[in-house]
């Protein structure tokens, strides 16, 4: 799988779904990884869009790893944690060598612990997600098998190279679409900050910078009543009444 077949289909979905509901534009909502692909799609084919919604923008994903790095090895000194300590003085993340097999090994175990993972309260992946997916009533088992399975083929993301080598400020610098971003303030899976400065840069008829405080790395699910007045009063809306610095 490559970024073209990524933003191909996802350009192909679009259509399909236009046609299917009978609607000339549809709104784009990616998250994470998704949103590495979905802010080149909705860049490239903005006809298609009322708005594009990135939550948890990937912007320089190297630079957030560099970030998450050096935040989880100042906590662990912190807090006497000299095991994980050790592990991650073992594989520094940097500008020029990347994110090293040893790093992706307790990334998201050690993001989860310090509370800057998938949510802000969850300290495991087996007990809050693995665990909480083969209990779920809505899967059969060999799908919850398959899902695991892919999931553990595919590591971070089948684009991880393309993602850390690629610089969304430089490459996406306009938006012909209104952009909301949502992000926790919490978050370094994808750096909060980073993706601040990023949409204060970008040009776009109308945008909007939601900062979700007691959330992480998904902040629809960690706040839910805000991401839907968010999406009621503004997305909808054709508004940013209630985006950071609004007065609101």
């Amino acid at each position: 799988m490559t970024l073209e077949q990524f933003i191909a289909d996802t350009l192909s979905v679009t259509d399909y779904l236009r046609s299917r509901f009978s609607t000339e534009k549809i709104y784009l909502m990616a998250h994470s990884g998704g949103t590495f692909i979905g802010l080149q799609a909705a860049a490239r084919a903005p006809q298609l869009y009322r708005a594009y919604i990135g939550v948890a923008q990937v912007v320089q994903q190297l630079k957030s790893e560099r970030r998450a790095y050096e935040y989880m090895l100042e906590r662990f000194t912190e807090t006497g944690n000299s095991r994980m300590v050790r592990k991650l003085e073992a594989a520094p993340v940097t500008m020029t060598a990347g994110t090293p097999e040893g790093y992706l090994t307790v990334r998201d175990r050690a993001m989860h612990s310090l509370g800057v993972g998938t949510t802000h309260d969850m300290t495991s992946v087996f007990r809050s997600i693995f665990w909480a997916s083969l209990r779920s009533p809505h899967y059969t088992l060999g799908e919850k098998v398959r899902l695991w399975r892919g999931k553990l083929s595919s590591g971070v993301s089948a684009l991880w190279d393309e993602m850390l080598a690629v610089d969304l400020a430089d490459r996406v610098k306009e938006l012909a679409v209104p952009a909301y971003f949502f992000h926790g303030v919490h978050d370094y899976t994808v750096n909060y900050q980073l993706a601040k400065d990023y949409v204060e840069a970008l040009k776009a008829p109308l945008k909007g910078f939601y900062t979700f405080e007691h959330s992480a790395h998904s902040p629809i699910l960690e706040e839910p009543q805000k991401a839907r007045r968010i999406m009621h009063e503004d997305v909808l809306a054709g508004a940013n009444s209630l985006a950071d610095g609004s007065g609101q």
